[in-house]
C-alpha cells in the first residue's frame, strides 16, 4: 500500500492511499501507522513491475498528443469495454435515465454495473443531490464507480487554439485543480480514484508529468462515441452524462440494445477500469 498525501478531517489526519497491485484507493487513519517517506524515483527502481508504477510509466510514454495522452486503451480477457462518463460543469443535471438504463440492461449479469465518472469539481458543486443519487445507487449495489479526478474548474473558452484552452491557459494553478477537486469530493463522501482525465483530452508533455507527480494516471479514450469513434474489444468509451451530448448517449444506448444477447451469454461485458488497466500491465 503506498501513502499518496495526506489530510486532516476534524483535526484528524488521514492518508489516501493506493493498493499498488490492484489499483483500488482507500481512505485510512494516520494514527498508529509507520510511514517511510519515498520519492518517484526511487520508487519506480524498488517496484517497476507493480501495476500501478507500470501504469505511470505507460502513460508517460504517451504523453506527446495534444489530445488524448495517457492510457487509451485497457487489455480485458472477454469481449467488452471500460465505460467513462464525463462530468464537465454544465447547467443541465445529470442523465439519470443513462444510468438507469445501464443498470436494467446489466443487472442480470453484471451487479454492480462498473462505470468510471471524470467528475470536475463545478459539476459536483451545482448539482449534489444528482451526486447523491450516484451514491445513493454505489449503496444499493446497483452501480460500482470509480471516481476520475476530471479538473476542479474545467476552463474551455470557446475560439481559444487548445494550446491555450483547457488545462493548459498559462495561469492555471494545478494544486487547485487536482487538489482542490479531490478536496471536493472527499468533503462529499467520495473517495478519489488515482486516474485523471484531462478537460478536452487536451494537454502537454510537461503537464503530463506534473500530473504524473501527484501520482495520478492520465486516461484518455480510444471511443468518443460522439465524434464518431467506433468502440472495439478492450476501449475506454468517453460520453458525457452531464445533458451535453445526447449524441453519444444514443450511441451507447444502441449499443446496449444492439448487444442484449451477447449481454446475456456474459460474452460483453463492461469492465473496471482500475481491472482494466492493471491486467493492461500483465501483459
Amino acid at each position: 500500500m503506498l501513502l499518496l498525501r495526506s489530510f486532516k478531517k476534524k483535526d484528524t489526519s488521514f492518508y489516501i492511499a493506493v493498493d499498488l497491485k490492484t489499483m483500488t484507493t482507500a481512505v485510512v487513519l494516520a494514527k498508529g501507522l509507520k510511514v517511510n517517506p519515498s520519492n518517484w524515483t526511487t520508487l519506480k527502481s524498488s517496484i517497476p513491475n507493480s501495476p500501478y508504477i507500470k501504469a505511470l510509466k505507460d502513460a508517460k510514454q504517451q504523453d506527446l498528443n495534444l489530445q488524448d495522452a495517457g492510457i487509451t486503451h485497457g487489455y480485458p480477457a472477454e469481449k467488452g469495454i471500460t465505460l467513462t462518463i464525463d462530468l464537465c460543469p454544465s447547467h443541465r443535471p445529470l442523465d439519470r435515465d443513462l444510468f438507469n438504463s445501464l443498470i436494467s440492461a446489466l443487472k442480470n449479469n453484471e451487479a454492480p454495473v462498473p462505470v468510471a465518472l471524470s467528475l470536475s469539481g463545478k459539476f459536483l458543486l451545482k448539482h449534489p443531490t444528482d451526486i447523491d443519487w450516484l451514491l445513493d445507487k454505489v449503496e444499493k449495489k446497483e452501480l460500482s464507480i470509480t471516481w476520475i479526478n476530471h479538473s476542479y474548474h474545467h476552463y474551455y473558452e470557446p475560439g481559444l487554439p487548445l494550446q491555450e484552452n483547457f488545462m493548459l491557459k498559462p495561469e492555471t494553478n494545478l494544486d487547485i485543480e487536482v487538489l482542490g477537486n479531490e478536496k471536493a469530493m472527499l468533503e462529499h463522501g467520495i473517495i478519489p480514484s488515482i486516474f485523471f482525465r484531462f478537460p478536452g483530452l487536451v494537454s502537454n508533455p510537461n503537464l503530463v508529468d506534473s500530473i504524473i507527480n501527484y501520482g495520478l494516471i492520465p486516461i484518455g479514450s480510444d471511443a468518443w462515441l460522439a465524434k464518431g469513434q467506433q468502440a472495439s474489444k478492450g476501449s475506454i468509451v468517453l460520453i458525457h452524462g452531464n445533458g451535453n451530448e445526447p449524441l453519444g448517449i444514443a450511441d451507447f444506448l444502441q449499443l446496449l440494445r444492439s448487444d442484449q444477447q451477447a449481454i446475456s451469454q456474459r460474452q460483453w461485458l463492461l469492465f473496471d477500469l482500475r481491472t482494466s488497466i492493471a491486467d493492461q500491465e500483465l501483459h
